[in-house]
């Protein structure tokens, strides 16, 4: 079954106070979801097309979404710590 065949039309939505609550895994290992400052050197074409991308909002926030998105996506190869 595909994402796309769930019927999710009985299913309420999350309110805010349930997803502050929510605990976030991967690979069923919690993961404390306070943000990291890291120093990273990325090629150039990397940084600018982020800062493209992002419109109103922080590139780097969007960097961020875009690796949480390859470890969701990734499973296999995510090893959290």
């Amino acid at each position: 079954m595909q994402d796309e065949d769930i019927d999710f039309s009985d299913a309420p939505e999350a309110t805010e106070e349930q997803i502050a609550r929510s605990i976030f895994r991967i690979g069923g290992v919690h993961v404390d979801r306070s943000k990291q400052a890291v120093h990273m050197v990325l090629d150039a074409t990397i940084v600018e097309y982020f800062k493209q991308q992002s419109g109103e909002q922080d590139y780097q926030n969007l960097m961020s979404v875009a690796l949480l998105d390859y470890i969701q996506r990734n499973p296999a190869t995510s090893k959290a710590a």
